[in-house]
């Protein structure tokens, strides 16, 4: 009993560094950015194509990477995928033509969505064996990742280090964190008992149902959510800057306050679910998401705008490790099936809701856009409200 309970603490410890990895491999590509315009010679146009190879890489590889854990469990791919992205992190920075960059980032993508579906089916399977909520600092453990990321690399440059050598050096430190607690991760036979216990199915059956009315709703719901997140990363600094009049070095504070208030509330998420319950994190999260995008584009104030981000910041953060706690624990349905479908659903929201959202604000305006994304989080919070516990 008690080695079991010292295995799950070791399998949750190593999973929190997974999700460190995560966030920091995928968030040392954004200062990448500059660079690798100017390198290259892109306009935006050239640009923003290479950018949807990333997320299109993420999307193709999301499905393969559930049928691969629920083959060979998730501790192997999270090590294989994890060690591709490392290695092609530098390749990022060392490509001569726009064709090697769009290869690069393919790959780059596709290993980030692989690690991302295996890291959350290893973490709903360590959560269901602790018997308590960690999903959510889980998640803020790829946050903080994400933060240190977007700082890291121009912090090493500042140092003195060559880009090049920069991004050998986070690639370096990847590879060493993923080594050092693989073997602390839950092994495949410990993760299909853990799946045939929990959601009281045969871990070893092959053919399972991909797409059930259960599976689709928590993918929608996760699309909704990811939308609205998208939404801040693309078009916040637009937004501050054209309709609050905030100057173009400044106009990234919205996005910083947003995802400073969403890490805080990620890391003590866990707590809340633990006293309340998910649906009431998610029900009351997405009405209080929705009302701050609403505060934020119906005051004229720069205040109430950014108070309105870090609404939009807190309401949201424990969404999504709700929905994908819940997958882990879908009845006849092992995790390694529905969370691949939930994750890729949701990712395409933060994929293709920019581009949804820059149509509305091209035929109508870029608050109405905002305006959007609140409704569908008021929608997320009424729908999963009504819905009946499974």
């Amino acid at each position: 009993m008690i080695a079991g309970l010292q295995k799950t603490l070791k399998a949750q410890n190593a999973t929190k560094f997974i999700f460190l990895v995560c966030g920091l491999g995928i968030s040392s590509w954004a200062p990448m950015v500059p660079y690798a315009k100017e390198r290259l010679g892109l306009n935006d146009a050239n640009l923003g194509l290479l950018l949807l190879l990333l997320g299109g890489g993420a999307i193709a590889m999301m499905p393969i990477s559930g049928i691969l854990s629920h083959r060979y469990g998730s501790r192997v791919v999270i090590l294989g995928a994890a060690l591709l992205m490392a290695l092609v992190l530098p390749l990022l920075m060392l490509t001569n033509t726009p064709v090697q960059m769009g290869i690069a980032l393919f790959i780059f993508g596709a290993a980030v969505g692989a690690v991302d579906v295996a890291m959350n089916t290893q973490g709903v399977q360590v959560e269901n064996l602790a018997e308590k909520p960690i999903m959510s600092s889980l998640h803020g453990l790829f946050s903080v990742g994400g933060l240190l990321g977007s700082l890291g690399l121009g912090f090493l440059m500042r140092l003195g280090l060559a880009p090049e050598t920069a991004a050998i050096t986070i690639a370096i430190l990847l590879i060493i964190i993923v080594s050092l607690n693989y073997k602390f991760l839950l092994d495949n036979p410990t993760e299909k008992a853990a799946i045939q216990r929990f959601s009281a199915v045969d871990a070893t059956q092959k053919k399972v149902s991909w797409f059930t009315g259960s599976i689709l709703f928590l993918g929608l719901m996760c699309f909704a959510v990811f939308l609205s997140e998208g939404a801040m990363l693309d078009w916040s600094a637009l937004f501050l800057k054209e309709s609050r009049g905030i100057t173009e070095e400044f106009s990234g504070i919205g996005y910083a306050a947003f995802s400073i208030a969403m890490a805080f509330m990620r890391l003590t998420g866990d707590k809340l679910v633990s006293k309340f319950d998910g649906k009431t994190v998610v029900v009351t999260g997405s009405l209080v998401a929705g009302l701050g995008i609403l505060l934020a584009v119906a005051t004229p104030w720069i205040g109430t705008t950014i108070l309105g981000f870090v609404l939009l910041g807190l309401g949201a953060a424990n969404i999504v490790p709700v929905f994908i706690s819940e997958g882990g624990k879908l009845k006849g349905i092992p995790a390694t099936v529905a969370i691949p479908v939930i994750t890729t659903i949701g990712y395409a929201g933060q994929l293709a809701g920019p581009a949804i959202l820059g149509f509305i604000a091209y035929s109508f305006s870029l608050p109405i856009a905002f305006g959007f994304t609140a409704i569908l989080l008021f929608i997320v919070s009424i729908s999963y409200g009504l819905r009946k516990s499974k």
